[in-house]
């Protein structure tokens, strides 16, 4: 029993339309005592003010966690499953159960412990889908770097392994790392021609 009764949490992703790199998923628990403001979705944002909020949305909510699925998660069960999956575990990992999880899109993973609706844009009008959207796209950006380091020459930093002509020019030249995923057609065009 959870001391703090019916808590809803807020669900979102990023990183589901790279060509590298986890699908990454936050689930929050605000705190309606401790609220935090400018939430939105985290397109909407710069980096700069991502980055700010991000240890605001973390130091106030009640609970919050963040999850991935690997690359080989994603080429095992495709990027649908594999998003799934992440926001399961994040909601899995929270400190507190939520009676009901409010996922931005229009699908729900299957599979979690508790109600959940689905919001298409709900990061643009749910506060806890917000703040989680900033969760997964700071957490999955800084992971970004860390692969850009591993793997230079790709410009994973800049790109956050999207599908930009710059990465696609790289993939060509150096063929494809580790931390792409062979199951998107640019990547597995890529491997075959490297």
């Amino acid at each position: 029993m959870d001391l703090f009764g019916n808590l809803t949490c807020g669900v979102d992703e990023a990183g589901r339309g790279p060509w590298a790199g986890p699908v990454t998923a936050a689930a929050v628990i605000l705190d309606p005592a401790k609220p935090v403001e400018g939430l939105t979705d985290s397109k909407k944002l710069s980096e700069a003010r991502r980055e700010a909020l991000a240890p605001l949305i973390r130091e106030r909510a009640l609970a919050w966690c963040v999850a991935h699925a690997s690359v080989e998660e994603i080429d095992r069960l495709n990027i649908r499953e594999a998003t799934f999956l992440a926001m399961r575990r994040a909601v899995e990992g929270l400190q507190h159960r939520p009676s009901l999880a409010l996922i931005d899109g229009n699908a729900l993973p299957g599979g979690l412990a508790c109600d959940a609706r689905a919001i298409v844009k709900g990061d643009l009008t749910e506060p806890a889908i917000s703040a989680a959207s900033i969760l997964a796209k700071t957490v999955r950006d800084a992971l970004m770097l860390a692969l850009d380091a591993a793997h230079p020459g790709y410009g994973l930093g800049k790109h956050k392994g999207y599908g930009t002509a710059a990465h696609a020019e790289a993939l060509t030249r150096l063929g494809p790392a580790p931390c792409h995923r062979m199951s998107f057609a640019p990547v597995r065009k890529a491997s075959l021609s490297a």
